[in-house]
């Protein structure tokens, strides 16, 4: 049973990601952590037919403190006391008349994690971070004065144009020092933003603001997302990029990163983001919590696990920054200074992903296996039972890895191969 008591500030800092405290002096009265890391404070709480509601008062933070939030609560605790239903109010209250206001609407409750993914969990601290740049760069500035239901398909169908043909395009100068916001539009962005429009709109309908999704229906292009592998002579040319670049004394956790991707087929953000607590080298298995595709365990090959091996341990994560305990957040303009005047422009740390996949299918690797190796949506291996990977993949992960180096140039490892007795 849960551990009830006051809410104050020690336990709001101290709630965990996806947690839940609960009040002991309020019925129902609660502070909630998102997984982005924003706390709130909600009410749980019965109407008088019986039926549960879940009612957000507000995040923490100006102007909610605990007090001010409990306080609020027990004013709701009175309102139901009364035969009311705050909850079935507040919803009715939230009508946006533009769409920019029904953008605010939708993005305060994703941020307040009340919208959920289709893994029903709350959207992403990075996802939250995308369409909140697409809706203050594409779609307030294209669609944003337009009432909400006098939008029709064929305004998305325009507003899909704007996009494409770059209306939104923009260079402004952001907060961050010497930072520079470059906003390109194009049809990769035009696509990707359309997709995020239509779930706004699927929020208007739920919330009783229009009678249809203008967005249904809309053909939109291919996001321009390029399968992109190396070739042989790439591959080569990656390797003698390596050796340059630590020459060079460029970073050696981004060396060790562009490796790592090498080696495994990973996305770059669960590489940055892969912590030490993660990894379990007397297994070869790496645990990641929360990835993409859910919780994943992934097989490391043995060239995997010697490099993890050789990086000094200077904090949590495994792959550190240049400065401070976070990400490894300049890795993009490394990569830039390693593959610059050695490989085309074309190929990002995610073509190191695709190549994996390609080489595995090349060696003869089925898609289930290949899907399990580099955790794939859908095929991850996610049983909350299982703590390892088993020797049919931790082998295929140590064949594509001898590939990999083997095209990089790489020497090969020695490996003892027990001899059969004469006997």
């Amino acid at each position: 049973m849960t551990e009830r008591k006051r809410i104050g500030l020690r336990t709001v800092e101290a709630l965990r990601p996806r947690q839940i405290a609960w009040d002991a002096s309020v019925p129902g009265f609660g502070a909630r952590r998102q997984s982005g890391g924003a706390v709130a404070y909600v009410l749980k709480f019965r109407t008088s037919d019986g039926r549960q509601r879940w009612h957000t008062i507000g995040r923490h933070g100006a102007p909610w403190t605990p007090d001010e939030a409990r306080d609020e609560a027990r004013r709701l605790l009175g309102e139901v006391a009364q035969r009311r239903d705050p909850a079935a109010e507040k919803q009715a209250g939230r009508r946006a008349e533009t769409v920019s206001e029904l953008c605010d609407l939708y993005w305060a409750d994703a941020v307040a994690g009340v919208l959920m993914t289709r893994r029903r969990a709350p959207k992403k601290a990075s996802t939250l971070l995308s369409d909140g740049g697409r809706i203050e760069k594409h779609i307030k500035p294209l669609l944003g004065r337009m009432k909400v239901r006098s939008v029709t398909s064929a305004d998305v169908e325009l507003f899909m144009r704007g996009v494409t043909e770059g209306k939104t395009a923009k260079r402004a100068k952001t907060g961050r020092k010497r930072g520079l916001s470059n906003v390109r539009g194009g049809r990769g962005a035009a696509s990707r933003t359309v997709g995020l429009l239509g779930a706004i709109f699927t929020y208007a309908v739920r919330n009783g603001m229009r009678l249809d999704n203008p967005v249904r229906g809309v053909m939109r292009p291919a996001d321009g997302r390029r399968e992109r592998r190396l070739s042989d002579a790439e591959y080569q040319a990656l390797g003698k990029a390596l050796q340059r670049a630590a020459e060079a004394a460029i970073w050696p956790p981004a060396l060790a990163a562009v490796r790592f991707l090498s080696l495994t087929g990973w996305r770059s953000g669960e590489a940055l983001g892969l912590r030490w607590s993660e990894i379990d080298l007397t297994r070869r298995t790496a645990i990641l919590a929360d990835t993409k595709s859910g919780r994943s365990i992934r097989p490391l090959s043995r060239a995997a696990c010697d490099l993890l091996l050789d990086l000094p341990r200077v904090g949590d994560l495994v792959f550190a920054a240049t400065r401070g305990q976070g990400r490894m957040s300049g890795f993009p303009k490394l990569w830039a200074r390693i593959a610059k005047g050695s490989l085309p422009a074309d190929l990002t740390p995610h073509s190191l992903r695709h190549s994996y996949a390609s080489l595995a299918a090349d060696l003869g690797y089925s898609e289930p296996t290949i899907a399990a190796l580099v955790g794939h949506k859908g095929h991850t291996i996610t049983s909350r039972y299982l703590h390892s990977a088993d020797a049919v993949l931790l082998a295929a992960a140590d064949e594509v890895a001898r590939r990999t180096a083997e095209l990089m140039g790489e020497p090969r490892s020695a490996e003892v191969v027990p001899l059969r007795s004469a006997g």
